[in-house]
């Protein structure tokens, strides 16, 4: 039976590579609803190719998008805007999955909008689950939704544990013969840069991912080893295990994706070439396995693999996330926010690429923890982050 894909971020690299695996299965799903943030001609195009029934844009872009759907003879496609209508694609009646891929907080409010909908959610957007944490996994057990991680590491986790291991209480505590899990990292593109080179790092060095195709913002994360501190800190919630049973390991082949360690010296390992499309694929037909276009792992071309453990004063972004995962409460929303405010400081050239994690252990520094206890004071919290961080950043401008 045929199940309805809303795609939130279709125009990003998570939302291309699932039009792909949608694209080899026509039979077993269909497109109903996409978003797309400022990549309006590009939407327009797979509105070409899937017919979605409705489309979502920020309202100041309804009236292009309005006009090169009626070039392209499609006036029958229902606009939707802004938040609201994110909203509404996620928790849509016709909606049976929902692949969450918009980057940074604004992912928030639609990925919560389909687990209370009780969707098969594809999570791709981790910064969702940092902000919430508790709050996102208490919606999707009492709204009985599937979250299924997105991430090739916490999808190569998923594989690598029990299979009903997400089914059973869990408080923190590795179970089922768990003992740890290994997180691995790319280690970015500066992995093996000096302190002093990496004060001279651009945004268009920090951007280009040695092994992925990935976003600008998830780049410099990943350059940064913030995007493996967001991820330690989604681990922690998706696997209900506390952060000192998640090491991260460097390997800079990308060829494991992450690792789980059992109590009996066992290491299981989920391996492939880095290509998003399996994880998707994996997410999207769970617990069955579909075909996807990416090639089977060629052993003798990667004979060699090499694993390392990260360097925490060149690239202190991962200890913060720790630090912050540890305090619990608000610290890991505080985090999210004044990174993602830093990361576009750098790419706009206002700061260094060192001083992103200085502008967030001056946020996480300038603020008081406490529990994290509603969205409506996650969302409060995230908006005062940012302005706190914008402040600190006109400070070093200036």
């Amino acid at each position: 039976m045929s199940q309805s894909v809303s795609i939130l971020g279709v125009t990003g690299s998570i939302g291309r590579s699932t039009l792909k695996v949608i694209e080899q299965h026509p039979e077993n799903y269909s497109v109903f609803a996409v978003s797309a943030h400022s990549r309006i001609q590009e939407l327009s195009e797979i509105c070409k190719l899937y017919q979605p029934k409705i489309v979502v844009v920020p309202s100041g872009r309804v009236d292009e998008l309005q006009q090169l759907l009626k070039q392209a003879d499609l006036p029958e496609i229902e606009i939707l805007t802004d938040e609201a209508g994110l909203i509404a694609i996620s928790a849509h009646a016709e909606v049976d999955v929902v692949m969450a891929a918009i980057v940074g907080a604004a992912g928030l409010m639609p990925t919560l909008a389909a687990v209370k909908a009780g969707k098969r959610v594809l999570l791709a957007n981790k910064e969702a689950l940092v902000m919430s944490g508790d709050l996102m996994l208490q919606a999707a057990h009492e709204n009985q939704a599937l979250l299924l991680p997105v991430d090739s590491e916490h999808n190569a986790i998923f594989q690598c544990l029990p299979q009903h291991y997400l089914q059973i209480e869990r408080n923190g505590e590795p179970k089922l013969g768990v003992k740890q899990i290994l997180l691995t990292a790319s280690g970015g593109p500066f992995l093996n840069h000096s302190f002093e080179q990496l004060q001279h790092v651009t945004p268009a060095q920090a951007v280009k991912h040695p092994n992925w195709s990935m976003g600008q913002k998830i780049s410099v994360d990943s350059a940064t080893l913030m995007n493996k501190g967001l991820e330690l800190i989604e681990a922690c919630h998706l696997f209900s295990i506390q952060e000192q049973f998640v090491t991260v390991v460097v390997h800079p082949q990308s060829i494991i994706h992450s690792m789980v360690q059992y109590v009996d010296g066992s290491t299981l390992a989920q391996m492939g070439n880095p290509d998003m499309c399996t994880p998707i694929a994996h997410a999207l037909a769970w617990p069955e396995r579909i075909q996807t276009h990416v090639p089977p792992l060629d052993l003798f071309v990667h004979s060699q693999l090499n694993f390392q453990e990260p360097d925490l004063e060149r690239f202190p972004a991962l200890k913060l996330a720790r630090q912050a995962m540890k305090a619990g409460g608000l610290a890991p929303a505080i985090l999210n926010a004044a990174n993602e405010i830093a990361v576009a400081a750098f790419l706009s050239e206002k700061i260094q690429f060192l001083q992103i994690a200085q502008v967030v252990e001056q946020t996480l520094n300038a603020m008081e923890n406490s529990s994290a206890e509603s969205i409506e004071k996650i969302l409060l919290t995230d908006q005062v982050a940012r302005n706190i961080a914008t402040e600190y950043i006109s400070k070093l401008e200036s």
